[in-house]
C-alpha cells in the first residue's frame, strides 16, 4: 500500500494535486487552515492510493511525498 504525506508547511492549497489524482482521493481540507493561511491538501482514502505519484509530480511546491 502506498502512503501520501503532505507537508503543510509548504502546501499552499493550489489544488493541482487534487486535479492530477486518477483515483480522486485528494481534496483540500476546508476545515483546517495552515499558519500561512491556506487550506492544505490531504488524502481522504489512503487504501485506494495506487502510488502513481501524479500528485507529487504536479505539486509546484514539492509538498507531497509518496512512499510505495
Amino acid at each position: 500500500m502506498a502512503k501520501i504525506t503532505v507537508d503543510e508547511g509548504f502546501c499552499k492549497g493550489c489544488g493541482l494535486c487534487v486535479d492530477a489524482c486518477p483515483r480522486s482521493i485528494l481534496e483540500l481540507d476546508m476545515s483546517h487552515i495552515t499558519p500561512k493561511g491556506y487550506h492544505p491538501a490531504h488524502c481522504i482514502d489512503m487504501e485506494s492510493c495506487i502510488g502513481c505519484a501524479s500528485c507529487a509530480t504536479m505539486c509546484p511546491d514539492v509538498a507531497i511525498t509518496v512512499e510505495r
